[in-house]
């Protein structure tokens, strides 16, 4: 019997905003429903939700993770969604859990991501990572 080979990981890193007539209730259903199908295909990651903003770090296989993107952009529930890094990634960085949720008081934090590019944005996402009280 041979191993399957693991597909390499992909990372990405996205921010939108929420729908102008949608409530801010509506994240945690997202959360709920995004944390099965993407167990299912193998993707975990962070969602943090200021409010208004949403910022998430997706990885996992790069055509799952490709997928994932597609729907992500042409959800109603999203507008301006904008990858804002993305790249092949060695080791998961979100082994502990499939997908965490974070919601971050005030705009401050969120709106310095959606303000970079690049691997400063990521650099800046993840050294929020710390301070979030992450659901997952």
């Amino acid at each position: 019997m041979t191993e399957e080979a693991t597909p390499p990981l992909y990372e990405v890193l996205y921010c939108s905003t929420l729908a102008q007539d949608l409530a801010p209730g509506t994240v945690g259903t997202i959360a709920s429903r995004a944390r099965i199908r993407n167990a299912q295909h193998d993707i975990t990651g962070l969602l943090v939700f200021d409010g208004l903003r949403f910022c998430q770090h997706l990885e996992g296989p790069r055509e799952a993770v490709d997928a994932l993107m597609r729907l992500i952009a042409a959800d109603p529930r999203h507008v301006g969604v904008r990858v804002v890094y993305e790249a092949p990634l060695e080791i998961r960085r979100y082994s502990g859990f499939g997908m965490g949720l974070a919601e971050c008081e005030g705009p401050d934090q969120m709106a310095g991501v959606h303000a970079l590019d690049g691997e400063a944005a990521l650099r800046h996402f993840l050294s929020l990572v710390p301070s979030f009280d992450i659901n997952g």
